[in-house]
């Protein structure tokens, strides 16, 4: 495709509506040349159409397809290993079309570049946790939705009382350790669901303008009361922690934070997988959750 066919099709996706002497007058080529340029379009796949009288021109359908990218090699090859890893992540939004996606992507480069991404096949590979769970690519699409026009949904959610119907605000979602999870408005508190344990989701007609948007909680203050939490790490559980997102912030073999107490059970859990790597200084109230843990755990091998 050449430079003036390109920009036609972009100009043709950026304004309602264009005649064929306007398109000639703007490339400077005849109109017949700017009518080649359209049939050739229309044959590629793009959805062109004809208006015709006074006020007539040619326009794009909504449902258009896009400009296709112009990436040097190292770019072409950068983006197809992108869409390799996107396939690796289970329920991904809009992800039923990735396979898809990929395919044409590749059947679209030059041989050599083909070739060459053949063997880097084998010499590159994505080894990621991913919780095996039910099918929720569909959720994760209508949540996603939702928290972009700030509307309200209404779902069935599996909580530990057991099976309860729930009406929030999502804010948006995000990927962490396998799973999906929805921070959501309810009433004036901002919950956290996993979309695995969602059911029978519906996009209601209420909206809510003042939401704020997913990268906006998690960049903002928690406004719960909080404690001070200190850690004591050694050496082995220093390098453990580096990697951990909720302990990253080590220095010399110790951690502190400020910590609501609604999140003890939590953290207790996560500092019970670092075993003797870790030592709680402070709060008491801490202290006192994980050996409570460690009795329970130890209790199932007492006969």
């Amino acid at each position: 495709m050449n430079n003036r066919r390109l920009m036609i099709m972009r100009l043709l996706d950026s304004r309602k509506k264009c005649t064929a002497r306007e398109l000639a007058e703007r490339f400077q080529v005849s109109i017949r040349t700017i009518q080649r340029d359209l049939d050739y379009l229309q044959q590629i796949g793009v959805p062109l159409y004809t208006e015709v009288g006074v006020n007539g021109g040619y326009r794009v359908l909504p449902n258009r397809i896009l400009p296709p990218l112009q990436l040097n090699q190292q770019e072409a090859l950068g983006l197809y290993m992108m869409l390799e890893y996107l396939e690796q992540v289970p329920d991904f939004p809009y992800g039923s079309i990735r396979a898809q996606l990929a395919e044409h992507y590749f059947v679209s480069l030059p041989r050599d570049v083909q070739d060459m991404i053949i063997r880097m096949r084998q010499h590159i590979t994505f080894l990621q946790h991913h919780s095996v769970q039910q099918e929720t690519e569909p959720l994760t699409t209508q949540i996603l939705g939702a928290a972009v026009e700030k509307t309200a949904i209404e779902f069935m959610y599996a909580a530990r009382s057991g099976m309860k119907l729930v009406r929030v605000y999502p804010l948006g979602i995000y990927y962490e350790n396998g799973y999906w999870y929805m921070p959501a408005k309810k009433q004036e508190r901002i919950l956290l669901y996993r979309v695995d344990r969602m059911k029978q989701l519906n996009v209601l007609d209420q909206s809510n303008n003042e939401l704020p948007t997913l990268k906006e909680w998690l960049i903002s203050n928690d406004e719960r009361e909080s404690v001070e939490v200190v850690l004591r790490f050694t050496d082995f559980g220093e390098r453990l922690a580096v990697s951990d997102p909720l302990f990253t912030h080590v220095q010399h073999k110790e951690w502190r934070g400020q910590v609501s107490p609604d999140e003890f059970p939590f953290v207790a859990r996560r500092l019970l997988s670092y075993g003797p790597e870790v030592k709680v200084i402070t709060p008491p109230q801490l202290q006192t959750l994980i050996v409570e843990m460690l009795e329970l755990n130890l209790g199932q091998y007492k006969y």
